[in-house]
């Protein structure tokens, strides 16, 4: 029995690994066997690939380039390999059993490092509002940005660690565009490798770091895959006490995976809009408008005289817009109008149902569209929150946002790594409950401690996202009350516009170190390592702790459906209907192998795989017979795992 790698397992996605697959599957001979038997068999021969790539290689020392000190250590960073876990709090949580929302505490850089099994080329959308970098508010230095342990050490959760002080920046540093630069660059490439074909990014800046990160979601992303740079007034007022100029406004930068395959949803028309169309003559095709034959340029100025002998000449400057087959196609199907005398100026029928179904939005967001800061803050506010967390964003915006990105099932993943007060998550639900779709919310937030001196401290929050997912749960249970009041009155529940199963639950997890031992041995102390690892598992974590551990690290959603079956007289745990079989019990017996090997016969799974505890067997002789007996069930030994 095979046990789980501590290199291949036991860490976050490797995508320097990945690059290197794709790259020798479009150029192989650019690939050489290593001279030293380590690692990977293949190495990149960089004098064959600069030959295969011929004159396309930059060379001078002056070219174009964006750059700043620490961006190849931020480079490094984005690459490097989390060993870390996602450790799951069923007590924070809501309708654990039921939802499909997820809400993560902890350094977002090394979660985003975590997800990349899990749900690389899995997200719709994502939308940030990172720090500006005003050199207050600047709270991601990047102290930990290197391993895990620090952050365990700054967060309290190492042994003996009490926590060290998580502030901001000071006015000295925080202003600098190189820490900023650093602090961003590895996650925006990393948030990247997330997001599906046609997945979009938005990022909320002011004009500080607005140039700045445009020039690196180029790098990241490609400059061909910008869509937008829109301008959002975020204030509804004058500040006549400014200096220079009334600051109304910040930047929403978009940025699509594969502009190729991202399309851009039209919003839905206003009353105003849709009030133009009517349909006063019955026409068979629906409403229409009158628009205008001519138009300010072409070549044809002749007249043209209808069947009902009306005789139409363009406008003096102006020119047809229609040639004759046209304009007789138009007249016979009746799709002219004279007005309702029959002989007033012609116009064409322009009919609803030909033109693009909605507008296409555009790069200046007026508040009254999308919501102004105050906005924000009223809505906390309406849930006893207010005044508890600053600049917070409304979620008119974030929906905007959504609904643009949306595809036809409205079934997306949203996910937000600098999450705050939780407004993500409460548009997610909001617009759900709206048009009945079935997105799903990601949230990441470090718990940044709300100061001693808060109005948040004063309410009892510890932390940012202590009051995050205290926002969660009241938006939540006003959602719920509204759905109920609906039942109450089933005529106000539109069936095409609204659902009243919207998923109001969360799932919340902590980032801490592996479960599993020998992933964090300290080869200082390799004897005491060896005797500990009779048992592989730490002795302060549950095997529910164990077994998200086993999802991320196998690239599971950390929400998909987990059944609790009896195999003999143990319990094992059936994902994803039985592609992935897990056993953490202890004095294992051949019985419950068997009943797992019957499991595969009974759900038919095209792939399934089996993970023990490694010292979980009754003894040797029952854990030698047990990969006999899932091997003749089907199973190879690749799929047959040990912890």
């Amino acid at each position: 029995m095979k046990p789980l790698s501590a290199t291949d397992d036991g860490t976050s996605r490797n995508n320097v690994n990945s690059t290197l697959d794709a790259l020798r599957a479009l150029l192989p001979d650019a690939f050489t066997e290593r001279s030293e038997a380590d690692g990977s068999r293949w190495a990149v021969d960089f004098d064959i690939l600069r030959e295969l790539l011929g004159d396309d290689i930059e060379q001078a020392d002056e070219r174009y380039s964006f750059t700043w000190h620490g961006k190849s250590r931020a480079r490094r960073i984005a690459q490097t390999q989390s060993m870390g876990c996602l450790r799951p709090r069923v007590d924070a949580s809501s309708h654990w059993d039921t939802t499909g929302n997820v809400v993560v505490e902890g350094d977002n850089l090394e979660v985003l490092k975590l997800l990349q099994k899990s749900y690389h080329r899995r997200v719709k959308t994502i939308f940030i509002d990172p720090p500006y970098n005003t050199g207050r508010e600047f709270i991601y230095p990047d102290r930990f940005a290197d391993n895990l342990d620090t952050y365990l050490q700054y967060t309290g959760q190492v042994s003996g660690a009490t926590g060290l002080k998580l502030s901001a920046n000071t006015e000295t540093s925080g202003r600098f565009h190189t820490t900023w630069l650093n602090m961003m660059y590895p996650r925006v490439k990393l948030a990247r490798q997330l997001l599906r074909d046609d997945g979009v990014l938005f990022v909320t800046i002011d004009d500080g770091e607005v140039a700045n990160l445009r020039k690196l979601c180029d790098e990241v992303f490609g400059e061909e895959n910008f869509v937008a740079n829109v301008v959002w007034q975020k204030k509804y007022t004058r500040a006549n006490d400014a200096k220079w100029f009334s600051d109304n406004h910040d930047h929403v930068l978009c940025y699509a995976r594969s502009r190729e395959h991202f399309t851009i949803r039209p919003l839905p028309r206003s009353e105003e809009q849709q009030a133009a169309y009517s349909n006063p003559d019955g026409h068979p095709k629906g409403p229409w408008k009158a628009t205008p034959l001519h138009a300010k340029s072409g070549s044809n100025t002749s007249a043209y005289t209808f069947a009902n002998g009306v005789r139409w000449q363009p406008p003096t400057g102006t020119y047809r817009r229609f040639n004759d087959q046209a304009m007789a196609r138009m007249d016979v199907e009746d799709e002219i109008w004279f007005g309702d005398d029959g002989r007033q100026t012609p116009q064409r029928k322009s009919f609803l149902s030909d033109v693009k179904q909605g507008v296409t939005p555009i790069t200046i967001w007026p508040y009254d569209e999308v919501g102004h800061n105050h906005e924000a803050s009223n809505e906390l506010k309406a849930l006893d929150l207010g005044g508890l967390f600053n600049n917070p964003k409304p979620t008119r915006l974030i929906r905007r946002m959504i609904t643009l990105s949306d595809t036809e099932d409205k079934d997306g993943i949203v996910l937000d790594f600098f999450a705050g007060s939780g407004t993500t998550a409460e548009a997610v639900i909001r617009q759900n409950l709206e048009d009945g779709g079935s997105r799903r919310y990601v949230l990441v937030q470090l718990p940044e401690p709300c100061d001693a001196e808060s109005a948040a401290h004063a309410a009892g929050f510890s932390t940012i996202s202590d009051l995050m997912c205290e926002r969660i749960r009241r938006v939540s249970r006003d959602v719920s009350a509204t759905i109920k009041s609906r039942d109450d009155v089933p005529s106000l529940l539109p069936a095409a516009h609204s659902s009243p199963d919207v998923d109001c639950g969360f799932r919340v997890f902590v980032l801490d170190s592996s479960n599993i031992k020998e992933w964090d041995v300290d080869h200082q102390r390799l004897e005491d390592a060896i005797y500990e690892a009779t048992d592989s598992i730490k002795p302060d974590r549950s095997r529910q702790d164990l077994l998200y551990e086993l999802l991320l690290k196998m690239g599971l959603d950390l929400c998909i459906p987990i059944e609790q079956r009896k195999a003999g007289c143990r319990t094992v745990h059936s994902i994803g209907a039985g592609a992935l079989v897990v056993c953490l019990e202890e004095k294992i017996e051949l019985d419950t192998v068997e009943a797992i090997a019957a499991l595969k016969e009974e759900l038919q799974p095209e792939v399934m795989r089996v993970v023990f505890r490694d010292s979980g067997f009754k003894d040797d002789v029952v854990k030698t017979n047990a990969v006999q007996i899932l091997k003749q069930a089907g199973l190879s030994d690749e799929h047959i795992r040990s912890i």
